[in-house]
């Protein structure tokens, strides 16, 4: 009986454990406030949405598809104008970078019932989003949502979903480990730039599928507060991820080793759109940038036409530090360099076992190498795809500037105001240019806002067999990971095609033996893993993931 009764007092206890959480849960997710603002539309210009070929005008304000296949949108006015101009430019945009979004996070949670308890987490995780972020940035962000479909509602209102994207983005940062971000940025002046002056290129290599990275934007902000500015990113993202405003400052992020937020601060991306918006050189770039909590670790490489060089904002969620380089150039890829963070864990941990070192050595020996760099060696080291001392380690390699997932690819010369904007394939098409001191100097211009003149034409890789390769490495990969997860076979032919597509690349031999482990036969199993051991691997965990495969299966335990 004694035993009876202690068996219910427990249930009893767990049960009320339990109750008290959802009454708790429920209770914050009630009072959870995203402070989403009130636009008077009475007082909004009574503009007429007007769309002719391949513009499309609202009032002074507009967006065109170039020829070159990007995005150009042109926005000026106060935060509620320049939302509202946003969405009725970009509505269909919106639906479709919304829709690829989703079906992303639909492939990993397919069930309604669970998106409807995805938003439950989002609103409790992100409840107070709104108390960090500028009132001017929300209320434009809310003027977005306003032409926004009402298709994915069950994750959030519009606005919601709209501010919880931009903290979505820190996340994907967070989940680095996962190869969502590797980016790689460099600034060289003096001595190291052809002409002396700053030079800046980047790889933004930010990726969640080909399809998101289809219709990239680049904007032209003439806001009423602050500098005008030019970024790079998509529909519906007004926060900053590479950009460069008219005084010559310049801004881009990088992803540094980071815990997963536990809750809700100022998304990266609109720190990094505050300072480029407010600040015209480095002192006033850090002073912004010491005011905000932000959710993750991250680096944000500052360029100043003012200052003539680069330096480094490194920010976790609870230190901050500016690197200045001794030399004319200035390199960051995905760890800090500071003083600061020297004996911080996390860092010497990334150090010690991810890629970001390697891509920095390499960065630094083709800086060496094209000195003095002008934008067209820029455009050449952001493509180059081979690993340290010009070694072949497979095409995608993480240990490669050029990974073939840049979302975008962007070179920056700040006293020139001149930016150089990367099409696709990745950052293999041409590099488009753009005159910023020519495009704010004409408010109401809507013609072709580049400068076909000082294009930096396509990589001649695009006319070669490995690129052929690359192409049939990637589909076939898809089709071999489709294979596995189903346990549906393919003909061997496919396999060894899949092979011979990419034979240098480690994750080449690690996939096609787990598709022999499934499959059989096991020799060849065990044979590609020990292969794969052979190659160049980026990171320490994805070789002890291999090892322990090779063990298990020695022990009979695969």
């Amino acid at each position: 009986m004694k035993i009876k009764k202690i068996i219910k007092y427990l249930i009893l206890s767990v049960l009320c454990f339990v109750g008290l959480i959802l009454i708790v849960s429920s209770v914050l997710y009630l009072t959870a406030d995203m402070k989403q603002p009130v636009i008077d539309r009475q007082s909004l210009p009574a503009y007429s949405l007007v769309k002719t070929d391949s513009l499309r005008t609202y009032g002074p304000n507009h967006l065109r598809q170039s020829k070159s296949g990007l995005w150009e949108m042109s926005l000026q006015g106060n935060p509620a104008e320049r939302g509202v101009a946003f969405g009725k430019l970009a509505e269909d945009l919106l639906h479709y970078q919304e829709e690829v979004f989703v079906d992303q996070i639909r492939q990993i949670i397919p069930s309604d019932s669970y998106l409807k308890f995805l938003r439950f987490f989002l609103i409790l995780f992100n409840r107070n989003l709104g108390e960090y972020i500028p009132e001017e940035y929300r209320t434009e962000i809310y003027g977005i949502s306003l032409s926004c479909s009402h298709e994915y509602d069950a994750i959030g209102t519009s606005y919601e979903r709209q501010l919880n994207y931009h903290a979505a983005h820190d996340i994907g940062h967070a989940m680095q480990d996962y190869m969502l971000v590797g980016c790689s940025s460099f600034g060289v002046w003096g001595s190291e730039s052809a002409d002396s002056t700053l030079l800046i290129g980047r790889n933004f290599d930010f990726y969640v599928g080909d399809d998101f990275a289809r219709n990239k934007l680049v904007s032209f902000y003439r806001p009423s507060d602050g500098y005008c500015f030019a970024s790079v990113g998509w529909a519906g993202m007004t926060g900053v991820l590479s950009g460069m405003n008219e005084t010559g400052l310049t801004v881009t992020i990088n992803a540094a080793k980071s815990t997963m937020p536990v809750s809700a601060a100022m998304p990266i991306s609109l720190l990094a759109r505050e300072i480029l918006q407010y600040a015209s050189t480095i002192e006033e770039a850090y002073a912004i940038a010491q005011k905000h909590k932000t959710f993750v670790a991250e680096s944000l490489l500052i360029g100043s036409a003012k200052d003539g060089k680069a330096a480094i904002i490194e920010k976790s969620t609870d230190q901050i530090a500016l690197f200045c380089s001794e030399t004319n150039r200035i390199i960051c890829t995905n760890h800090y360099q500071s003083d600061t963070f020297k004996e911080d864990v996390r860092n010497k941990e990334n150090i010690a076992t991810s890629d970001s070192p390697y891509r920095y050595a390499r960065l630094d020996e083709l800086l060496d190498e094209n000195i003095p760099v002008d934008a067209s060696k820029a455009a050449s080291i952001l493509r180059n795809r081979f690993g340290k001392e010009g070694r072949n380690i497979g095409l995608t390699n993480e240990k490669a500037l050029n990974q073939f997932i840049a979302h975008h690819s962007v070179i920056f010369e700040p006293a020139k105001r001149l930016m150089w904007v990367s099409t696709a394939p990745w950052q293999l098409g041409e590099y488009v240019a753009y005159d910023l001191n020519a495009i704010f100097a004409h408010s109401s211009d809507t013609e072709e806002l580049c400068i076909d003149s000082l294009s930096l034409p396509a990589d001649t890789f695009l006319n070669s067999p490995v690129y052929q390769q690359l192409l049939t490495y990637k589909k076939l990969a898809k089709e071999i990971r489709h294979s596995i997860g189903n346990s549906t076979p393919l003909d061997e032919e496919t396999v060894g095609q899949f092979i011979l597509s990419n034979p240098e690349f480690y994750y080449t031999w690690q996939l096609a033996g787990d598709y022999y482990h499934l499959f059989g036969p096991e020799d060849k199993a065990v044979s590609c893993w020990q292969t794969a051991l052979t190659k160049e691997i980026p990171k320490e965990e994805e070789r002890i993931v291999l090892e322990k495969k090779l063990k298990n299966k020695r022990n009979g335990e695969v």
